[in-house]
């Protein structure tokens, strides 16, 4: 064989990757939660393979290092919570912001009855949560989904992927139950007179029929 014909390249296709293994490589590179639409399109796929692919992908994190974090039809891959202390060690980061028990009350209403309009959350809670919900859109908690059909048409809000981050969740659905009240989530800490503002009552007003319960974290102020 000449040097030529050994510097020819070949013209045989590489390995097909598995559909899981693309789909792992688009939320790696992507620089914030990936649509299942959008990577239906890059991948030539369905949204029900994306979704198998998805499925698949949390089964394989289950143990491991990162996990498959959903909120709607978006996803993304994260660090897994329980190492959440040492990432940031390593990076250098200060600890996330304390909530107020106010703050976290809101944001329990919300996650459980969302989308819900300011209007209806102040009517659960009994006062004026303008402050409040100003600091919780300043920590990317919670997000605008769209305006009410009613009378003023006010904006309706839900819970953010900052928010499942925060509270170590993968999706949602990992919401404890109200009997559950007095787990925490990993990563959360709990203090008696901050706690107080979590009242089972208030929550129960706040859940739909049915639903589970709230996120409990303690706080300082927001």
């Amino acid at each position: 064989m000449s040097a030529t014909e050994s510097l020819t390249p070949t013209t045989e296709h590489p390995q097909s990757i598995p559909l899981p293994a693309l789909v792992e490589s688009l939320l790696y590179a992507a620089a914030e939660p990936a649509s299942i639409s959008s990577l239906a399109t890059a991948l030539d796929a369905s949204i029900q393979d994306i979704e198998t692919a998805l499925a698949e992908l949390a089964g394989q994190y289950v143990g491991r290092g990162v996990r498959l974090q959903r909120h709607g039809n978006h996803a993304q891959i994260v660090t897994a919570p329980e190492a959440a202390e040492r990432v940031q060690k390593f990076l250098g980061l200060e600890s996330l912001t304390r909530l107020s028990s106010a703050a976290i009350e809101t944001l329990a209403i919300i996650a459980y009855r969302q989308p819900i309009t300011r209007p209806q959350i102040e009517m659960i809670r009994g006062v004026n949560c303008d402050g409040v919900m100003k600091t919780l859109e300043q920590h990317n908690l919670i997000q605008e989904l769209g305006r009410a059909e009613t009378v003023g048409r006010p904006m309706r809000y839900g819970v953010s992927f900052e928010f499942l981050q925060y509270f170590g969740l993968t999706g949602v659905h990992e919401l404890p139950p109200l009997e559950n009240l007095d787990v925490l989530p990993i990563g959360a800490e709990q203090d008696e007179s901050d706690a107080a503002g979590l009242d089972e009552a208030t929550l129960r007003a706040a859940e739909p029929d049915p639903a589970p319960g709230a996120v409990v974290e303690s706080a300082d102020t927001a």
